[in-house]
């Protein structure tokens, strides 16, 4: 049996499928910025990737902030925020810290701080979903309240983290601890968004609310519930940092990595606007900021200069993921 021409495979086809994949796949586009960030700083400084304390130190920065993101991420596609993340971070490792002093062990202890920062969490999304308050007022007030709460009772003064080698190692101090916390996080959250109804239905809800609530989707749920995950995120963040530098600061996290974690989601190809979003994309996102974190470092450009940098990357980023939309709907035409 012969087959026509017509019925062989055309010579421009692939190359075609590779383009449209590349238009379409935000993760693809930013791993190639990834490593071609990489490729520069390593013709840079030559310690880049070959150093181990550099490799560390670039796995210490990323691992934090991707997992925040993570959280972000969730509620951005929603059309929601979480500013508090933050004051979360900070809030959550003196709740086990105090825990541990109650006599509680440390395992339960760090339930406890994970525990209660699900518990602004869900002041958070209560407040915002069914007092219809605006996230970035509601998250905007727990911000501040969580800072001064955190600030009360630790007086202001950093304490040690606790000494136990095996928990220790396991939640941070050991080098690498906290990026393979990254990774199994973004691969579960990653499940969970592409492959759960909790997901699809959260991508559903933030492309088209009044839709969705018609289908019969339970919009107020999900947004309560990934208000929840968002801070349980930033929560256990801020205690593997904890472990991690040995000291719990009430001054630890702040602001920055909040806007470090929403750079690294919108980096990553997630629209503030909402309705779409990818959890690896967060992940390499947060690599990108680490990367130009570290490499400008290692070649001497300062602190002022990288966020003069880190501003301009969000909106090329922004810019280039809205003009890359536009194309690939017109080749769907």
């Amino acid at each position: 049996m012969t087959s026509s021409v017509a019925d062989q495979p055309k010579p421009r086809a692939r190359p075609r499928r590779l383009s449209r994949s590349l238009l379409h796949s935000s993760e693809i586009r930013i791993l190639v910025v990834a490593l071609l960030l990489c490729a520069y700083f390593e013709v840079a400084n030559h310690d880049f990737l070959l150093s181990g304390a550099s490799l560390q130190n670039l796995s210490q920065f990323i691992a934090p902030v991707a997992i925040i993101a993570f959280g972000e991420i969730m509620l951005m596609i929603g059309g929601e925020i979480d500013l508090s993340a933050g004051m979360v971070f900070a809030f959550a490792p003196f709740i086990m810290h105090f825990a541990i002093e109650a006599g509680f062990p440390i395992g339960l202890a760090i339930l406890a701080g994970v525990a209660a920062a699900g518990v602004v969490g869900f002041i958070n999304g209560a407040v915002t979903v069914y007092l219809r308050i605006p996230s970035f007022v509601t998250t905007l007030g727990t911000l501040f309240f969580v800072n001064g709460f955190t600030l009360t009772i630790s007086q202001g003064t950093p304490v040690p983290a606790p000494e136990n080698t095996i928990f220790a190692n396991l939640m941070g101090a050991w080098g690498y601890s906290e990026i393979i916390w990254a990774v199994a996080i973004a691969a579960i959250m990653h499940v969970v968004l592409r492959h759960t109804r909790w997901g699809l239905h959260t991508v559903a809800s933030g492309a088209n609310p009044l839709g969705s609530s018609e289908a019969g989707i339970h919009i107020n749920r999900l947004k309560l519930g990934n208000f929840m995950i968002a801070a349980v995120l930033a929560g256990l963040t801020g205690i593997l940092e904890g472990f991690r530098i040995a000291s719990i600061d009430p001054q630890a996290g702040g602001n920055q990595i909040m806007f470090l974690a929403v750079a690294a989601g919108v980096i990553g190809g997630t629209p503030l606007a909402g309705g779409s979003g990818t959890i690896i994309g967060g992940l390499i996102g947060a690599a990108v900021l680490g990367i130009l974190s570290d490499g400008f470092t290692l070649i001497g450009i300062n602190a002022f200069t990288f966020n003069m940098i880190l501003g301009a990357s969000i909106l090329a980023a922004m810019i280039f993921n809205i003009h890359v939309a536009r194309l690939a709907r017109k080749g769907d035409r």
